[in-house]
């Protein structure tokens, strides 16, 4: 990055991190500064309808994770190193205070990222997902890497349309499983409970990739006890379409909740 593209102007290219380069798109402007979070193995493109929605009075920041969409690989895929990466890009763009929105894993980095900073934060907005739940056992952990060894014969071939990373079946896999350890109440928890940024949910219906009946809805009802032990957080709507399409279909639920979570902060 040039020195002068740390001026609130558009900018789209790659920021070094570490062993890699994140492709970052910011819009620029003086509104409130956006930070959008992705699923586990989505990109930036998939906020696309949310951005649009909210419009040029915000300051949208979206950035393919490591080794997802344009981003480069890297040798570290941790969940610690996605919720850096969040300070890295604010650092680059010259943010300090911002509000994150995550949809599915985005939504745990969005709350840790919330959780660690309450000066910086001005409030999350988690999308399907962070609901604490224990959900992984080794049955699970057995069942997910099957699921992405049986996967990894046409990843290679739909690679290059940037529909799946450029992480291989065991690294993906492994992700997913630290995911369901970070999931369980006895770890999310503890880290929504000390949140004290105005924060919403955004939960969708129905299942997701890879759930089996009501798993998903089960684990959507553990957020009631989480807005019950924490005030600043509540559920701002429950929609109809799915978990994988809820950023197609109710991209308008989210900016709402974008919406009121900045009306808090002010």
């Amino acid at each position: 990055m040039t020195k002068n593209s740390i001026s609130p102007t558009q900018w789209t290219g790659l920021l070094p991190v570490d062993d890699t380069a994140l492709a970052v798109t910011d819009t620029g402007g003086s509104g409130v500064p956006v930070v959008y979070l992705n699923g586990q193995f989505a990109t930036q493109g998939y906020w696309r309808r949310v951005v649009a929605e909210l419009g040029t009075d915000w300051r949208h920041l979206t950035f393919d994770a490591r080794a997802r969409g344009k981003s480069k690989r890297s040798a570290d895929y941790s969940f610690d190193v996605a919720v850096r990466d969040v300070d890295a890009v604010l650092a680059a763009r010259g943010i300090d205070r911002a509000l994150v929105v995550g949809w599915s894993y985005g939504a745990f980095v969005a709350a840790h990222w919330a959780s660690r900073n309450p000066q910086r934060a001005l409030g999350a907005v988690l999308v399907e997902g962070a609901e604490p739940y224990d959900w992984l056992d080794a049955a699970m952990e057995q069942r997910i890497r099957k699921l992405f060894k049986r996967m990894s014969w046409f990843m290679p071939l739909v690679r290059p349309t940037g529909l799946t990373p450029k992480m291989t079946a065991d690294q993906m896999a492994t992700c997913n499983i630290e995911l369901g350890r970070l999931s369980r109440e006895s770890e999310l928890g503890p880290v929504l409970d000390a949140i004290t940024v105005p924060t919403r949910y955004v939960l969708a219906s129905g299942s997701s990739f890879g759930s089996k009946g009501d798993e998903q809805e089960r684990i959507r009802a553990a957020v009631g006890a989480v807005t019950t032990r924490n005030p600043n957080i509540q559920v701002s709507a429950k929609v109809s379409s799915n978990h994988g399409a809820i950023l197609k279909k109710d991209f308008r639920a989210v900016a709402k909740a974008v919406h009121e979570v900045a009306a808090l902060d002010r």
